[in-house]
């Protein structure tokens, strides 16, 4: 998602296109998702599922696990993000997840890949989100709403040389976000991340300038991360609770963004909303993903 609105935005700033939709969606019926499992990439193909790796699922739960016995999280951590967006997600009519969510059952809900359980994992679902790029003068010749786009940064294929990911391509890239947007980590009214896992929000939370590396867990305690909170964070529930409709998820945040700066998102709208971030995280291969990205957004 993130990939899309800033290729998007260096195509209108060159001035090859004037409007540029960005779209995602999937059906995600249940055979489909297991044939996108199946054919996830090469290396999957190739190097882990033929000896057992069972996909998505465990790959993070090896991160995880690493995460939490090189800085000290626990799944009571984990739980807290979880239960949070759960919260919000109960305001958002379009979320999949409709039903209240307490760390009790968080915590005793039934294994999937140890240190993960039922309510650590993002839902695959049917679903869509779209926006279009293009430039202040255009949108305000069509007399559309808009919020504007202060930076964005990608990267592919960082820190190779780690043996398992603690912190992703972010720390490269990070002095520039906020130096191309004028802005600092504590300026932001809002933060959405990519919630496929919350020990990768929490890994985000570092790596984007809002606590150090190893301080996610203690970032975590210390703050609320509901939309009245002191770190409103994804706000709409993110995709553990909304629910992730194939390469959509990636966009969750950016129409998140988008409705909270244009003071769009009914209830839960987060008071004078000025500046936010949203980060993006994908392609796992066994011990680690490849591709992170990250933008700021402004009100109008």
């Amino acid at each position: 998602g993130i990939a899309s609105i800033r290729r998007a935005a260096r195509a209108v700033q060159a001035g090859d296109a004037d409007i540029v939709a960005c779209v995602a969606a999937d059906t995600n019926q249940v055979d489909t998702f297991r044939k996108t499992l199946a054919n996830f990439s090469r290396f999957a193909q190739d190097a882990s599922y033929p000896y057992g790796a069972g996909g998505p699922n465990a790959s993070f739960a090896l991160i995880a696990r690493h995460y939490m016995d090189r800085y000290g999280a626990t799944r009571e951590d984990f739980g807290k993000l979880c239960v949070a967006q759960r919260d919000n997600a109960l305001k958002n009519l379009d979320a999949l997840m409709k039903k209240p969510l307490t760390l009790e059952q968080y915590m005793s809900a039934r294994p999937i890949a140890e240190p993960f359980h039922l309510f650590d994992c993002v839902m695959p679902c049917a679903g869509a989100e779209a926006f279009l790029v293009m430039r202040e003068e255009t949108a305000v010749s069509l007399g559309l709403p808009f919020v504007r786009l202060l930076s964005a940064i990608e990267r592919h294929n960082a820190f190779a040389e780690d043996p398992v990911q603690v912190r992703g391509g972010w720390v490269v890239d990070c002095d520039e976000l906020y130096g191309m947007a004028g802005s600092a980590p504590d300026d932001m009214d809002f933060v959405q991340t990519y919630d496929d896992y919350a020990v990768i929000s929490m890994m985000q939370f570092e790596d984007l300038g809002f606590c150090a590396k190893g301080e996610g867990p203690d970032f975590v305690r210390q703050h609320t991360f509901t939309i009245d909170g002191s770190f409103p964070h994804n706000t709409s529930g993110g995709q553990l609770s909304v629910g992730q409709a194939g390469a959509a998820g990636g966009h969750l945040g950016i129409t998140e963004a988008m409705r909270q700066l244009l003071g769009t998102a009914q209830g839960r709208q987060v008071g004078d909303a000025k500046l936010g971030l949203v980060s993006g995280f994908g392609m796992i291969n066994y011990d680690r993903g490849l591709a992170s990205a990250a933008a700021i957004l402004a009100r109008a």
